[in-house]
């Protein structure tokens, strides 16, 4: 049975896109692990061995217009099913982080599956690593955001720069606190 994961990164930022990935696997992994629960030095390195080894790997990117469209749940779904649509081999099974899917592929969510499932967490750092270069290009265009320290998170540096620059054409306007009630 092929089985795919899927899992996003950034879903609570202020700025920037929504990143999905789904990974079927070649075989297991060592040290897999949710994303955030690794150092960055570890995500590269087992982001490089998932592209190395994976039978299939793609990504979806919902921008900033479309979650504030959307909304940042439906962006994130909708990031899953195009990475999902865009892998090159057809799975029999998606596991999803958290909630089930509106798709014509059999899928389970499963709650903290990014830290139980290996495809999952495979996803998961995929996502991060690709969501994370992407903010760190978008650091050089608007520095004073620090995008590379943040990635787009309400920091505190982050929060400073919005009140004194307003926001930017990347950040996520229906979100507090760039949105006005």
């Amino acid at each position: 049975m092929i089985i795919a994961g899927v899992d996003e990164a950034g879903r609570g930022c202020l700025a920037g896109p929504v990143v999905a990935a789904a990974v079927i696997l070649s075989s297991p992994i060592e040290n897999l692990n949710d994303s955030k629960k690794l150092s960055k030095k570890m995500r590269e390195i087992l982001y490089q061995k998932i592209l190395d080894t994976a039978q299939s790997v793609s990504i979806g990117i919902k921008w900033n217009d479309y979650i504030d469209k959307f909304n940042i749940k439906k962006a994130s779904e909708h990031a899953m099913i195009d990475a999902i649509k865009r892998l090159n081999v057809k799975p029999d099974k998606i596991l999803v982080d958290g909630f089930t899917l509106e798709i014509d592929v059999n899928n389970e969510g499963i709650i903290k599956g990014d830290q139980k499932i290996q495809q999952i967490m495979a996803a998961s750092i995929v996502a991060k690593v690709t969501r994370d270069e992407i903010m760190r290009s978008f650091h050089y265009i608007y520095p004073e955001y620090d995008f590379i320290s943040n990635n787009g998170y309400g920091t505190k540096k982050h929060l400073k720069a919005l009140k004194e620059n307003s926001y930017t054409p990347i950040h996520r306007l229906t979100f507090k606190p760039i949105a006005k009630d």
